[in-house]
């Protein structure tokens, strides 16, 4: 029987609401309000997310970020840098007790993403699940994953790379003094691709989004009812990016 799951696509928003409102759909979800949910969104501005273990001034260039009009956040999953530009976010909430669940992180990152490999197929990519969280065409990665338990359930969200510029990233980022940043950047080139790239044209958000709703569906067998997020949802994701992931106390407790 397939698995009916709430669809919410927000649209673009800040990188403290987006944020927030995942925090908000996790919280909803273990209370029981709320069907186990998939979300699509963007970013506007443009923004870098941190892992929850970084250090941001360790990290990042926090006057070039400022400069440039980049917001900072601090996620509540784990990882590495992210810049969010030009891109597809998903996020997916599910009970640890649900079907869909899996115990193994590396099986639940695989068995998540597994709706990701066939969106990237119905748009004309073979793509590859790359342990732990990584998926790739051709041996570049074109889409980086994140996990969290909390609150009895599994948060997973994760990008698909619309388009990529390497070199707005790095101006970005702060580059260790004893690697060259010119090498650096070459790698990333050579090592991280896009939908844009793979597929020799530039892709849009809604194409990309509307192929990973079907890649969703069809991979793990999900029933969608399509909803906007609830009032309190809402309201909460706003509170807590005012008081949480736009604070300076969150983004620089590393």
């Amino acid at each position: 029987m397939p698995h009916k799951i709430r669809l919410l696509e927000t649209g673009f928003a800040d990188a403290y609401f987006n944020m927030g409102l995942d925090e908000a759909i996790l919280e909803s979800v273990s209370r029981g309000d709320a069907l186990p949910t998939l979300r699509f969104y963007g970013w506007n501005p443009k923004a870098i997310s941190i892992g929850y273990f970084q250090g941001a001034r360790q990290e990042l260039d926090v006057k070039a970020c400022s400069s440039k009009g980049v917001d900072i956040v601090r996620r509540i999953t784990g990882g590495g840098a992210v810049f969010h530009d030009s891109e597809l976010t998903y996020s997916i909430v599910i009970p640890e007790t649900h079907p869909l669940a899996r115990a193994s992180i590396i099986d639940s990152y695989g068995w998540i993403c597994s709706g990701l490999v066939r969106g990237f197929e119905i748009l004309g990519l073979k793509t590859q699940f790359s342990p732990i969280n990584d998926i790739v065409w051709e041996g570049k990665k074109i889409s980086g994953n994140a996990q969290t338990r909390r609150l009895s359930c599994i948060l997973q969200h994760g990008t698909v790379l619309l388009d990529v510029d390497v070199d707005e990233m790095f101006s970005l980022l702060l580059v260790p003094k004893e690697k060259a940043a010119g090498k650096m950047i070459a790698d990333v080139k050579e090592r991280v691709c896009s939908l844009s790239i793979a597929l020799g044209r530039k892709v849009g958000f809604k194409e990309t989004q509307d192929a990973m709703r079907q890649g969703f569906g069809q991979a793990l067998d999900m029933d969608f009812s399509k909803e906007e997020p609830r009032a309190g949802e809402v309201e909460r994701a706003c509170r807590l990016g005012t008081e949480k992931f736009s604070s300076e106390s969150w983004i620089y407790k590393r």
